[in-house]
């Protein structure tokens, strides 16, 4: 039988550390979420494998340079190694929206790599977002979108993430990462079969 690995696609801001309207630019700014690095652990704990897809536009806006953004990442790996998790990798677009790349989401570009990279059908992945933007994404990839309510829709009313879910029918959404882990690792353990078993 052949092993198929259970990865999962992670955004940053507003999942795994607080979101800022100025961007993350210092080790020191960059705040977990209560919860979030914990449920990166139990994913991990459970064989679960996660990987960031990010939108740094701070960096081709002068606003933070490579220096910087390594050194905030290397926080953020150090502080889920003290809860007991990891990311396997950090893919992130450094572009404006004015540089019209292929990486930036809502473009899928940063998670089809990650599916080149891994060998993987994205199908088989979920993806948690913070957006409408990145559920975008998630759908254009052909992932399987989540929203978390810990982040930028944590200011949006129940019928504003109704409409969100409407844009994107098969999105699950989730108070925070520590709900998504459960719901993904109950789901686990929940007797499936056949080709349309994640959905």
């Amino acid at each position: 039988m052949q092993h198929i690995l259970k990865l999962v696609i992670l955004g940053r801001d507003g999942i795994l550390n607080t979101y800022r309207d100025d961007h993350v630019k210092a080790p020191e700014e960059w705040e977990p979420i209560p919860g979030a690095l914990e449920a990166v652990a139990r994913l991990n704990h459970a064989g679960w494998h996660t990987v960031l897809a990010t939108n740094q536009a701070g960096i081709g806006r002068g606003m933070i340079d490579m220096a910087a953004i390594n050194a905030v990442h290397a926080h953020m790996m150090h502080k889920l190694m003290q809860a007991g998790g990891r990311l396997d990798a950090v893919f992130f677009c450094p572009h404006t929206p004015e540089d019209q790349c292929d990486c930036r989401k809502p473009k899928p570009g940063l998670m089809l790599s990650i599916g080149e990279r891994y060998g993987i059908e994205l199908a088989t992945v979920p993806m948690v977002c913070d957006t409408l933007r990145d559920l975008q994404a998630a759908q254009t990839a052909g992932c399987e979108p989540h929203l978390v309510r810990s982040g930028r829709a944590a200011r949006l009313s129940a019928e504003e993430v109704q409409r969100i879910v409407e844009q994107v029918p098969a999105t699950e959404v989730h108070a925070d990462l520590g709900a998504f882990a459960d719901y993904l690792l109950e789901r686990a353990h929940t007797p499936v079969s056949g080709p349309g078993a994640l959905h």
